[in-house]
């Protein structure tokens, strides 16, 4: 795995190439939208399905290969994770930008870029060292901390406008923003019924077949292939993401997998895009580079310190990466784009921040994984076998003494018996008839 990072010779870190292809979009993005006016572009009607679309992507690839039997193993623990967790980050960098910038608007920023995208998490995990282990925990992570977001948006945006002194209540909190978030719970959890369902009847079908007419290799993950794309399409236009994420837990594309593998590193580079073209319509370099350094500090301190707690029996090259997990993409650039309204500036302070904190991801793993290129003498007490030395052969083939230690007997070699002699046939004998010499 270490070969993604090091060139063979071992000397020079090599970027991944997905990563690369990011930085390329970012960089397009940022050139279109100086040429072009990203708020027209944003206002558009096809944009909020263009965003939809890539973040049901993500959520379905960073969900499809999670190992259930691990998740099942640490339910509890990720539970916690997901929901306090998530309030505890979300806490911890509202409280860092408040406290540095006195503004009480700054409270909505914590909620923006405390979850950890999905998208990024399914397009660079495949090339991280973590344990099959620490990455599921990392990935459910990352697919169902949005309600808790949800609701801190329902509650943090009333607190905000209320310390700000601001007039009237924001569109968030008000009774058609509850009534549009129990409309769109409710119409989650139909669309995964239904797909849910359709999905068992497709499997009975094919087990229902007779002998004599087995059901075609791959037909079975063409379906659900088909399915997948079904659903993506029907939730991306009215963000109907939670069901696309359980989706993720109950249909495998089989042997389509590196197929929907391909489609979230398109995802990732085509939302590396739009985070260029809002980075284009104005920065606000001081509190986004404060933002992202908050949010990165926030999953250090969850990471590296509560993690390992819920988590038990995690190596260190694990807690680091949990540490250093933090991803932000186009979740929290479609938040940002919602709390636009109620306030302002929020899209110019997210925009670098979300650079800001993927820069910090990425230079962090490189230089973890270039400290760990020299593999560390294992402790002498030691037992595993792979960290057991074979000694070095002396002359004659007699192992290495420790000063002081008593030589064992010698052995009498044993004495070789005498070779028989051979058989010899003599023609005046009748035959079968043998005769020593």
């Amino acid at each position: 795995m270490r070969k993604r990072f090091l060139r063979p010779d071992g000397r020079r870190p090599a970027v991944p190439r997905t990563l690369v292809a990011a930085g390329a979009a970012v960089a397009a993005g940022l050139l279109a939208g100086h040429l072009l006016d990203p708020r027209a572009l944003t206002a558009t009607p096809w944009y909020p399905v263009l965003a939809g679309l890539l973040l049901a992507v993500g959520l379905y690839g960073s969900t499809h290969a999670i190992d259930l039997r691990e998740v099942r193993r640490d339910l509890r623990a990720l539970l916690l994770t997901v929901t306090l967790g998530v309030l505890l980050k979300a806490a911890l960098i509202a409280g860092v930008m408040v406290a540095l910038f006195r503004e009480p608007e700054y409270l909505v920023l914590g909620i923006a870029v405390a979850q950890i995208d999905p998208l990024s998490v399914a397009a660079m995990t495949r090339s991280s060292r973590m344990s099959p282990r620490a990455k599921n925990l990392l990935s459910v992570w990352a697919s169902f901390d949005d309600p808790v977001t949800v609701l801190l948006t329902l509650t943090t945006t009333v607190v905000a406008f209320r310390l700000a002194g601001r007039e009237g209540a924001p569109a968030a909190a008000t009774g058609e923003g509850l009534a549009a978030h129990a409309l769109t719970l409710g119409g989650n959890l139909l669309l995964f019924a239904v797909a849910a369902g359709l999905w068992q009847l497709l499997r009975r079908a094919a087990r229902a077949r007779p002998p004599e007419r087995p059901a075609r290799p791959g037909r079975t993950d063409a379906a659900a292939l088909l399915l997948v794309v079904l659903v993506v399409a029907v939730a991306a236009p009215y963000m109907l993401m939670l069901a696309v994420a359980g989706l993720g837990l109950v249909v495998r594309t089989g042997r389509y997998a590196a197929l929907v593998d391909r489609a979230v590193t398109v995802a990732f580079v085509l939302a590396a895009l739009v985070l260029g073209l809002l980075l284009a319509d104005g920065i606000a370099l001081g509190p986004g580079l404060v933002l992202g350094l908050a949010a990165f500090g926030a999953q250090a301190v969850i990471g590296l310190l509560i993690a390992p707690l819920l988590f038990p029996g995690l190596g260190r090259d694990d807690r680091v990466h949990l540490g250093i997990g933090q991803q932000n993409g186009i979740t929290a650039v479609i938040l940002a784009l919602a709390l636009e309204p109620d306030f302002p500036g929020t899209v110019a302070i997210v925009g670098p921040a979300v650079l800001v904190v993927n820069t910090l991801h990425y230079t962090a793993g490189g230089l973890w994984h270039a400290l760990g290129a020299r593999t560390p003498r294992p402790p002498a007490d030691d037992p595993s076998p792979q960290h057991q030395r074979t000694p070095r052969a002396t002359p004659g083939d007699q192992p290495l003494q420790h000063p002081g230690a008593t030589d064992p007997p010698a052995r009498t070699p044993e004495r070789a018996a005498p070779a028989e002699p051979p058989v010899r046939h003599d023609p005046a004998r009748p035959a079968g008839d043998t005769a020593r010499p």
